[in-house]
C-alpha cells in the first residue's frame, strides 16, 4: 500500500451519485476526497482536466457527470454526445496518463429494451434513443483510451438527493388525488447511496489489495418491477390516498424512446467485487425515511 493518502476525485459532484459519494467520504477517513461539479471542472474541457490532474495528485477517479435529459438529448444531440462521450473518452486518457483508477457511470439506456430475462454484461447493445447512444459512446473510448477502465451500468436511479422519480411520486401524491403511471417497462430502481456503498468498496479494494478487474459491471438493487408498481409502493409506504393508475407507454408520450425491459443482472459485480446487493423495497424505506424526515 502506498505510503501517501490517496486521493478520490468525484466529477459531477452534485448529482444524486455524487451527493451520495460526498455523504458517505465522511467514513473514508484514510482517501482524500475532491468533489467537483460542472463550474470547478468541466469534464468536456480537456485542458482544464489535464491541468487539474496535474495540479492534484489523483488516485481514484470516479466519472458521475453526464447529460442526463433522456428527452433534451433528442434535440441536443451535439451536447449529450460531447459530455456522455468526447468527455468521457478524454477523461479516462488523463486517468491513464496519471495512472490513476477511472470508474465511469453509464447506463441500462445502452441496451434497446427487448431482453425477456435478467441484462448480462456482455449482451449486445443497441441504444434506441441519443442519451443511450451518447452514453455508449463514452463507454466505447473510455475502454479504448484506456483499457483499464471500470464501467458501472446502473438503471433507475433514485435518492434523497437531485431530482428522481421517488420524489417526483411523493411530490404529486401530495397535489393530486390520482396519478397515471406506466405498467409495461418493467426494470429494477438502484438507490445511489448503495451504489456510492458498492464503488467506495470496490475502490478500497483496487488500492488494498491491487485487484486489478477491469471491465463492465451492471449494478442495481435487486428484484424486477414496472414502473406503476414502484409508484404504488411509494403510495403504501408513505400513506398516500393518491390513487394510481396503470397506464401503457403508449398514453404518455415522451421525445425519447424508453427501454421496456431494463432488468440487469447484477452477478458479476458481485462475484468479482464480493458485493452485497439489498433488495429495491428494502433500500425505497431507507430513502423514504429520509425523505419524509427532513
Amino acid at each position: 500500500m502506498d505510503k501517501h493518502q490517496q486521493t478520490i476525485l468525484v466529477t459531477g459532484a452534485n448529482g444524486q451519485l455524487g451527493s451520495e459519494l460526498r455523504v458517505l467520504s465522511t467514513s473514508y477517513t484514510n482517501y482524500k476526497f475532491l468533489f467537483v461539479t460542472k463550474d470547478e471542472l468541466a469534464i468536456d474541457d480537456i485542458d482544464k482536466v489535464k491541468n487539474y490532474f496535474t495540479n492534484n495528485k489523483i488516485d481514484h477517479c470516479i466519472n458521475c457527470a453526464a447529460y442526463t435529459a433522456v428527452d433534451k438529448a433528442e434535440a441536443e444531440t451535439e451536447n449529450a454526445f460531447r459530455i456522455n462521450g468526447d468527455a468521457v473518452g478524454n477523461l479516462a486518457s488523463v486517468c491513464k496518463l496519471h495512472n490513476a483508477t477511472f470508474i465511469h457511470i453509464s447506463t441500462d439506456y445502452v441496451f434497446d429494451g427487448s431482453a425477456t430475462e435478467p441484462i448480462k454484461e456482455n449482451q449486445t447493445v443497441n441504444p434506441i434513443g441519443v442519451y443511450g447512444a451518447s452514453k455508449l459512446k463514452g463507454e466505447d473510448l473510455a475502454i479504448k483510451n484506456n483499457p483499464d477502465t471500470i464501467i458501472i451500468r446502473t438503471s433507475w436511479v433514485y435518492s434523497s438527493f437531485g431530482n428522481n422519480f421517488v420524489k417526483t411520486m411523493l411530490r404529486l401524491m401530495k397535489d393530486k388525488e390520482s396519478i397515471n403511471v406506466v405498467n409495461d417497462q418493467q426494470g429494477c430502481p438502484t438507490y445511489a447511496a448503495d451504489l456510492a456503498a458498492a464503488i467506495l468498496n470496490i475502490v478500497e479494494q483496487i488500492s488494498n489489495s491491487k485487484l486489478h478487474a477491469p471491465g463492465i459491471y451492471n449494478y442495481s438493487n435487486s428484484g424486477k418491477i414496472n414502473w406503476y408498481e414502484f409508484a404504488v409502493t411509494i403510495k403504501e409506504l408513505t400513506g398516500s390516498k393518491c390513487i394510481v393508475n396503470p397506464i401503457p407507454t403508449s398514453q404518455y408520450p415522451t421525445p425519447a424512446k424508453r427501454p421496456q425491459y431494463s432488468v440487469l443482472d447484477t452477478s458479476k459485480i458481485q462475484r468479482i467485487f464480493n458485493i452485497s446487493i439489498s433488495g429495491w423495497k428494502e433500500s425505497l424505506e431507507k430513502c423514504l425515511s429520509i425523505l419524509l424526515n427532513k
